[in-house]
């Protein structure tokens, strides 16, 4: 694209900002441009705002770093690469290692991952191809390692990101320089670039 369909609102335009920013300052060391372009109707970015809180709230297993790694893997899937580069850097912030977030693509194989993981990565492709491609098998699969509410947070992830990926591909948000720098940090082995999202 040669430009993003929707430009951001000014940062320092509104009041309405600081929740959301308080919040992306600690899971990804700035606000979003997403944010700030979802800003033109504060009530869409408030609603997100609480959605991704809900969704990203621990209740027990399901940990922030599983969660920003199966947002990735979500991500991948979808063929987003401004939100591989968020969820990659979340990762990372959210404590994933640097050898777990080198062979999450190995996950069926790879020692650092475990069965319940490994559902939940097969779970978070699966969910996030078009048309779906969730079977009875990863299903019965997740139900072995996950209870209902776990499986629910797990989906809330997926769906979460399904939205971010459609909004950020189609409206070719600006990717911001951090993301970046720890997506080719970790990505580019992957074949990883900004595509769309560098202007």
């Amino acid at each position: 694209m040669k430009q993003p369909l929707v430009s951001p609102v000014n940062s320092q335009d509104s009041s309405e900002l600081q929740e959301m920013k308080d919040f992306y300052n600690e899971t990804l060391g700035f606000t979003p441009n997403s944010l700030f372009t979802m800003m033109h109707r504060p009530r869409i970015s408030n609603a997100f705002l609480e959605m991704n809180l809900a969704v990203m709230e621990n209740k027990g297993r399901v940990t922030s770093s599983l969660k920003r790694e199966l947002a990735y893997l979500s991500s991948h899937a979808t063929g987003c690469r401004y939100c591989e580069a968020h969820t990659i850097r979340a990762a990372e912030r959210y404590g994933s290692t640097a050898d777990r977030l080198a062979h999450i693509w190995d996950y069926k194989t790879s020692d650092l991952f475990s069965e319940g993981e490994r559902a939940v990565f097969d779970l978070a492709i699966a969910a996030s191809l078009v048309p779906n491609a969730v079977t009875d098998e990863i299903a019965e699969e997740m139900r072995q390692h996950w209870d209902e509410g776990e499986i629910v947070e797990i989906m809330g992830v997926i769906a979460l990101f399904g939205y971010l990926n459609r909004w950020n591909d189609s409206m070719g948000t600006q990717l911001e320089d951090p993301a970046a720098e720890d997506a080719e940090k970790h990505l580019s082995v992957k074949g990883w670039n900004r595509g769309k999202h560098q202007y």
